[in-house]
């Protein structure tokens, strides 16, 4: 299985990049990763924020593939613990998927039409953290994820 994260906007902050290319690293040590920057809607200022939602969702799904499983980081989505997302983790390996595509989408979410596209969303907090951020949380979950199934001393619990 190969594993995609797609995310509007680029990271400003230098120590961000550093510390998301640290886990892209250790992540490739357990499954193919890729990690998708679709660039910022230039002139967001005279869109509506529906039209800005349609822009960036038009952009998401051009990178999805038709069999690609779609989840999306959404703060109304499903919760798990660390344990319980690597058990998560395994069942869709283990179901078959080729590729397994997460989603951080813009600063109002995501369109209509992905979220139809969507099988299903995640939660990562009930807080709302900086989209930049959230690259780094999520990234380090899935590391976090492939050292539980592994069962080596990165988590502990």
């Amino acid at each position: 299985m190969n594993i995609k994260l797609i995310t509007i906007g680029k990271t400003d902050h230098v120590q961000l990049q550093q510390l998301i290319a640290e886990y892209q690293k250790r992540l490739s040590f357990y499954i193919k990763f890729d990690f998708e920057i679709i660039p910022d809607i230039k002139n967001v200022k005279s869109l509506s924020e529906m039209q800005q939602k349609e822009k960036e969702g038009e952009l998401i799904l051009s990178k999805v593939g038709p069999s690609d499983h779609l989840l999306l980081l959404d703060e109304n989505g499903k919760s798990f613990s660390s344990v319980s997302f690597s058990t998560e983790l395994q069942k869709k390996m283990n179901s078959g998927i080729k590729t397994l595509v997460f989603v951080i989408g813009g600063p109002y979410g995501f369109s209509a039409a992905v979220y139809e596209k969507a099988q299903g969303r995640i939660s990562l907090s009930s807080m709302t953290f900086s989209h930049q951020m959230v690259r780094l949380f999520f990234i380090e979950q899935l590391y976090r994820a492939f050292t539980i199934l592994r069962n080596e001393p990165y988590h502990h619990q």
